[in-house]
């Protein structure tokens, strides 16, 4: 599959497949509609959804990892960036620029193309993956990421 055609779910999962120094797992909720990671982003841990292509603040791990960054909004949108340990000046385009931040970002870690979505929880090793039986029991998948959030805090009853 081209990078330049992933959207939604799809480069949610590549973008979380190019972060194994921040994802531990990858799984899906709300029926395989979401993907949902666990992790630890520089000292703050993660476990929920994460939706890059609908929040800024999911997308923000992107940005952390940026070097130098040019955005231009237009129709399409660009995106010319170099991210740490990357490759100088990979250039994307998409819908929205956080679209193109996004599928920047998956190009510098994989390439112009990428293999199928494996819709299965599985752990990261380094830039490969490998399926597992069931996410690690840990945390609660209903909340969002919340980068900000404690080990152990205890949210609000869900209305």
């Amino acid at each position: 599959m081209k990078v330049a055609e992933l959207t939604g779910l799809a480069l949610d999962y590549w973008v979380a497949r190019s972060l194994p120094d921040f994802v531990r797992e990858i799984y899906f909720t709300d029926s395989g509609e979401t993907v949902a990671v666990r992790g630890n982003d520089r000292g703050r841990p993660w476990d929920g959804r994460f939706v890059p292509t609908d929040s800024w603040e999911a997308a923000g791990v992107v940005l952390d990892r940026a070097v130098r960054v040019e955005l231009r909004e237009g129709d399409p949108a660009r995106c010319v960036a170099q991210f740490e340990g990357g490759r100088d000046g990979v250039e994307a385009h998409g819908a929205t620029t956080r679209e193109a931040l996004l599928r920047a970002f998956v190009a510098n870690c994989f390439g112009e193309t990428v293999g199928e979505m494996l819709r299965q929880p599985q752990t990261l090793i380094g830039a490969g993956m490998e399926p597992i039986s069931e996410p690690s029991a840990v945390g609660d998948v209903e909340d969002l990421p919340r980068p900000d959030a404690q080990i152990g805090d205890i949210g609000t009853a869900p209305r």
